[in-house]
């Protein structure tokens, strides 16, 4: 049975407009996954170490048979396609792809390797760059421990964070 699976999208190198389209072309040509919803792209400042280019962000709300883990897995494809390297924690990227909501799973399986997954994402409540994009697809959101996502997003500090129009989205600055 397809469950919805909402996918945080993230990327400040290497035309930033250009690695995000990319990667939800990728989404998109995953077995047994559809995309249901595309959210609005926004410029958000880098939280990571040192000085950093702004981040491009979106959320995609897809459909899929896959399990969390196969479908970490596919994700880690796609970044690795995409020339991902994991040199610095928050360092800049090509780009990132994060499962944030798997249905109404909750999931802790936490290891040092690259098939950690934590569902809901263990961030999810502190990043402004992946609430209000979840928001403009899914406003009415629970989350799986009953907090609406309404709440998380009135206590998020909307600083640094940019709703981009369409035009705004083309060309490689971010």
């Amino acid at each position: 049975m397809p469950v919805e699976v909402y996918i945080a999208l993230g990327s400040n190198l290497e035309c930033p407009p250009l690695q995000i389209t990319r990667a939800i072309r990728a989404l998109a040509k995953l077995p047994s996954t559809r995309i249901v919803k595309q959210a609005p792209w926004y410029r958000s400042l880098a939280i990571g170490p040192g000085p950093q280019a702004n981040y491009i962000n979106t959320v995609v709300a897809i459909t899929t048979t896959l399990t969390p883990l196969r479908l970490l897995k596919a994700l880690q494809s796609i970044e690795q396609q995409q020339k991902r390297k994991h040199r610095v924690r928050w360092g800049p990227r090509t780009i990132d792809l994060d499962i944030l909501l798997y249905g109404r799973k909750t999931l802790n399986r936490e290891a040092r390797n690259r098939n950690a997954l934590i569902i809901p994402h263990p961030r999810l409540q502190q990043r402004n760059f992946v609430l209000y994009p979840l928001a403009d697809i899914a406003p009415h959101l629970v989350l799986p421990d009953q907090t609406p996502l309404q709440q998380l997003l009135a206590n998020c500090c909307p600083e640094g964070i940019v709703r981009l129009e369409a035009g705004e989205t083309r060309g490689c600055t971010g």
